[in-house]
């Protein structure tokens, strides 16, 4: 089974986000069995900028200790490891940089090709957090205000009528606001791809209601760097929405 068809099943999944610079290799195999024990639908890896090397060992060290799918969640096309399971194809849909939108995956295509990784289109939207953050700033673009709900339903419309096959709004890593609950909504009321909702999933509640608004995935990464035990609890509220 590919891994895209991991993310159409019809319910809820949970992604756990690894940022290779802030795990090392004993955190990176107690946070998989965790997350294998736990019931963890995807294992994320990647971040807006990496400044180690780590990043095809983690991979290895995450599939030697679970048999969740691990994909590539990059910031750049260096971030590609061909032991992945697949990797996300972004497209940065909500800017304007060209480089975000086509530049680097020209770049990017041939290697890829090469590696045989599986790769599923998606359209990224950055959302206003209420602060800047990494992935603002290293993809030079500005996010769509949280409040203008209208905007990021058109954006996610184009994505999916351009044939990318899921659609990622993301308030960034270390956003003090989610996604808001009324624009994940109205988004996932427009769109028929899978939806995915990442950045400042910080409490079993948010992801609660992040899920009761119309998340098909929800990406947490930081509430678990230092308490892995919590991925038990966030599992748990997943388990609890019947497909």
């Amino acid at each position: 089974m590919k891994t895209i068809d991991h993310f159409l099943k019809p319910q809820k999944q949970l992604a756990v986000l690894i940022d290779p610079d802030k795990q090392s290799p004993e955190q990176l195999e107690k946070t998989a069995g965790i997350a294998q024990k736990a019931g963890v639908d995807f294992l994320f890896v990647g971040g807006s900028l990496l400044t180690s090397d780590m990043l095809y060992h983690s991979v290895r060290i995450l599939k030697e200790n679970s048999n969740i799918p691990v994909i590539l969640f990059p910031g750049n096309t260096y971030q590609i490891a061909r032991n992945a399971d697949a990797m996300l194809f972004l497209s940065l849909i909500s800017g304007r940089n060209p480089d975000m939108l086509i530049g680097m995956h020209v770049l990017a295509a041939p290697y890829i090709k090469l590696s045989g990784l599986e790769t599923i289109p998606t359209g990224y939207m950055l959302i206003d957090s209420g602060r800047p953050t990494a992935v603002s700033y290293m993809s030079n673009s500005f996010p769509i205000p949280n409040d203008k709900k209208d905007i990021a339903a058109c954006t996610a419309m184009a994505g999916e009528m351009l044939g990318l096959k899921t659609i990622f709004m993301d308030a960034g890593s270390g956003a003090e606001k989610t996604v808001p609950e009324e624009m994940i909504g109205f988004v996932k009321q427009s769109i028929e791809v899978p939806l995915i909702i990442g950045g400042g999933i910080r409490t079993t509640e948010k992801l609660k209601s992040v899920f009761e608004a119309g998340a098909d995935i929800a990406v947490v990464g930081n509430r678990f760097e230092e308490k892995p035990h919590l991925i038990f609890d966030f599992a748990e509220v997943k388990a609890g929405f019947k497909p």
